[in-house]
């Protein structure tokens, strides 16, 4: 949005847009080494972390479901999975629904792991300056997620579109689908 309030027009909502992505390719890759750089600790490579993370979100789940919802390829989620559980931190689990596609969980031990690198994480995260408030972080969720649902395929309607269709079908998990929609 402008400083009015008007939403951007196209050419210098693609202009910001670049700004916003360049930034957020910056800080994806100093995420990832600081990570690399302190996940040894627990054994943990980004790959593992992010297996770790997303069972710690959903639950046990499928090699083919996690790299569904990660949008990597079945082979690296099977390495990662491998890596970690070598390490003791994930296993598998009976698939009632599938016999040949087992689940994977967390172990006590990975458990610990992520919850140990999560706190780390938010205790760094936490010292952020600025004085960021909470209607900076929704708008800032609102557009990575905006962003991240036009590379998905899903962005292409416009706001009131998404807005109607909300209302017509009660849609409210948002794109996280985590029960909360970005601006609320």
């Amino acid at each position: 949005m402008t400083k009015t309030g008007a939403p951007l027009p196209p050419d210098e909502l693609a202009d910001r847009l670049t700004e916003v992505l360049g930034l957020a390719g910056l800080l994806y890759r100093r995420v990832l080494r600081k990570v690399e750089q302190t996940a040894p600790e627990q054994g943990l490579s980004v790959g593992v972390r992010a297996v770790l993370e997303l069972l710690r979100e959903e639950g046990p789940m499928t090699v083919p479901r996690m790299s569904g919802s990660q949008a990597l390829s079945r082979q690296f989620v099977q390495r990662m999975v491998n890596d970690g559980a070598a390490l003791g931190l994930v296993e598998q689990i009976a698939n009632p629904a599938h016999r040949r596609s087992p689940l994977i969980g967390l172990t006590v031990a990975g458990r610990a792991a992520i919850t140990a690198v999560t706190d780390r994480e938010k205790a760094v995260l936490g010292r952020t300056g600025g004085e960021l408030t909470e209607a900076d972080m929704e708008a800032c969720v609102r557009v990575l997620s905006g962003v991240l649902a036009l590379f998905d395929g899903r962005g292409t309607e416009t706001h009131g579109e998404r807005e109607e269709r909300a209302e017509g079908d009660g849609e409210r998990n948002g794109p996280t689908g985590r029960g909360r929609t970005p601006s609320g």
